[in-house]
C-alpha cells in the first residue's frame, strides 16, 4: 500500500458544496453500489485490493475537513479498513466517520459494497471504483487479466487531469436559469426508530422492460417515471382533498458527461424536477409516457443545463459569498436547502443505466445493485441499474408505511411484467 508522504487536497466540486452544509445527526447523503460474486469474498485479497487502488483515485480516498471560508477534502493517509457488513444498507455515516474517511467498503459472504459520501462522487463515478475494485479482486484472486475497456483503468497510470477535475465552471453558461418553480407533492409516513432504512428490491427482465416502455414510445427512464407518477397521483388524491393537491414532480439526477463529453470520476450531474399538475385533469399511463418523455427531451439539452450550472456556479462565485466565513455559509446554505432545496420535487429516481465490463469479468459477477438513501427531508428514494440481463428497482425508506412501492410493482404486474420482489423488512 501507498502512502501519502504529504497529504493532498482538493476543493469540493460545485455540486458537492451543498452536502457537508446540511448533514444532521443521523444523515448525511450517502449511496451505495454493491457487487454479488460466485464465490464467497476472501477479506485479505479484498483488503489488498482497496490499497492497491489508493494512487489511482486519489480524489475518492479522502477525508472531509473543514476551512475558515469552505469545506475541503485532504486525502486520506492510508486507505479505509475495510469491515463485515454488518447492518443494514446506508446506515448513517456519520460526521465523525466522514472526517476520518468518505467512503466504506464492505462485505458479506460473496456480496462486496462500497458506500460513498455524495461529496466525493456521484452514481457513475462510483461505479467506476466498484468496477476497478471488482477487476482488481479478481486479478489477485483468479490471476485473471482484464483489459482495460468499460470503465476499467490502468494502475499503472497516472491519473489524468480529466479524471480529478471540477466540470462544473469549464460547462457553466453566460446566463442563469431561473430556480422558481411550483412546490410539489410531498411524501409523509410514520418514521422509523432508531432511523432503520427498509429497502425492498424489484428485479425485472431487462429486455421486457424495454419492450414495455418501447410499445410506449419512450425510454426507459421516461416509462418508470410515469408508472412512478400514476402511483403518487393516486397515493395523493387519497390523501388529500381535491384543493389541496399540488403537482407532482420526480427528481431526476441527470449525468452530463456524455452532454458535454467529459470523464470526471468527481460529481458531474444535475438533478431535474418533472411531472404534472393533477388539478389540470385525469392523465393514462400513455400520457404520462409522453409527459415525461418530451420533458426529458425538452430540458436535456447542452444550452439548458449549462444555465442551470451557471445558476449554481454563480453563487458559488460571488465576492461577498467567497469573503464570508464558512460556519455563516453553512448557516445559508442549510437554510435556503430547507426552505427550497427539495420542496420542488415528489421523490427521487436515480436511473446509472446499463453496466457494462469486460467479458473476462462476467463469469465472476452475478448482480450489480444501487441503493441511495433517504433524502434530506425526501422519506422515500428510488434507484434503478441494469446488468446482464435483469434490471434492479431499488426502494428505500425510512418510514413504516410501504403502500408507494406497492403500486409502483403492482402496475408493473398488471403491464405483464414480472417482478420478483427480495426485502429486508423485519418480521
Amino acid at each position: 500500500m501507498t502512502k501519502a508522504s504529504q497529504a493532498k487536497w482538493f476543493r469540493l466540486d460545485n455540486a458537492a458544496l451543498i452536502f457537508p452544509a446540511v448533514m444532521k445527526q443521523g444523515w448525511s447523503n450517502v449511496f451505495r453500489l454493491s457487487c454479488e460474486l460466485d464465490a464467497p469474498l476472501d477479506p485479505e485479497i479484498l483488503r489488498q485490493a482497496v490499497n492497491d487502488l489508493y494512487d489511482r483515485f486519489p480524489t475518492f480516498y479522502v477525508r472531509l475537513k473543514g476551512g475558515f471560508f469552505w469545506h475541503y477534502l485532504e486525502q486520506m493517509r492510508s486507505s479505509p479498513v475495510i469491515q463485515e457488513d454488518y447492518a443494514y444498507p446506508l446506515t448513517p455515516m456519520g460526521i465523525k466517520a466522514i472526517r476520518q474517511g468518505c467512503f466504506r467498503v464492505l462485505y458479506y459472504q460473496n456480496r462486496l459494497a462500497v458506500e460513498f459520501f455524495h461529496s466525493v462522487t456521484d452514481g457513475s463515478g462510483g461505479l467506476v471504483y466498484l468496477k476497478n475494485l471488482v477487476a482488481r479482486y479478481l486479478h489477485l484472486k483468479e490471476s485473471l487479466t482484464i483489459p482495460h475497456t468499460h470503465g476499467i483503468l490502468s494502475l499503472d497510470e497516472k491519473p489524468s487531469k480529466k479524471e480529478l477535475e471540477d466540470c462544473f465552471p469549464l460547462c457553466s453558461g453566460n446566463y442563469p436559469y431561473s430556480r422558481k418553480e411550483a412546490t410539489s407533492y410531498r411524501l409523509s409516513g410514520t418514521h422509523e426508530f432508531p432511523r432503520f432504512h427498509h429497502l425492498i428490491s424489484g428485479t425485472v427482465s431487462t429486455e421486457k422492460l424495454k419492450k414495455l416502455a418501447k410499445d410506449h414510445g419512450v425510454s426507459i427512464t421516461a416509462f418508470l417515471a410515469a408508472v412512478m407518477l400514476q402511483a403518487l397521483i393516486q397515493k395523493q388524491a387519497e390523501e388529500q382533498p381535491f384543493h389541496k393537491h399540488k403537482p407532482v414532480k420526480i427528481t431526476i439526477p441527470v449525468n452530463l458527461r456524455r452532454l458535454f463529453h467529459k470523464t470526471t470520476l468527481r460529481n458531474f450531474s444535475l438533478t431535474l424536477n418533472l411531472g404534472v399538475d393533477p388539478r389540470f385533469g385525469d392523465h393514462s399511463l400513455k400520457e404520462l409516457c409522453f409527459q415525461m418523455q418530451h420533458q426529458l427531451l425538452l430540458e436535456v439539452v447542452p444550452q439548458k443545463m449549462a444555465a442551470r450550472i451557471a445558476t449554481n456556479v454563480g453563487a458559488q462565485k460571488n465576492p461577498l459569498l467567497r469573503s464570508v466565513p464558512r460556519i455563516i455559509k453553512t448557516a445559508a446554505m442549510r437554510y435556503v436547502y430547507g426552505r427550497i432545496g427539495e420542496r420542488k420535487g415528489t421523490i427521487n429516481l436515480s436511473n446509472l443505466g446499463q453496466v457494462e465490463v469486460p467479458d473476462e469479468m462476467l463469469p465472476y459477477i452475478e448482480k450489480i445493485e444501487f441503493v441511495i438513501s433517504p433524502q434530506y427531508s425526501y422519506p422515500n428514494n428510488c434507484s434503478v441499474i441494469s446488468f446482464n440481463g435483469q434490471t434492479g428497482i431499488h426502494f428505500i425508506r425510512n418510514v413504516k408505511e410501504s403502500d408507494l412501492e406497492r403500486r409502483f410493482f403492482a402496475s408493473l404486474v398488471s403491464l405483464n411484467l414480472p417482478v420478483f420482489i427480495q426485502s429486508n423488512e423485519r418480521n
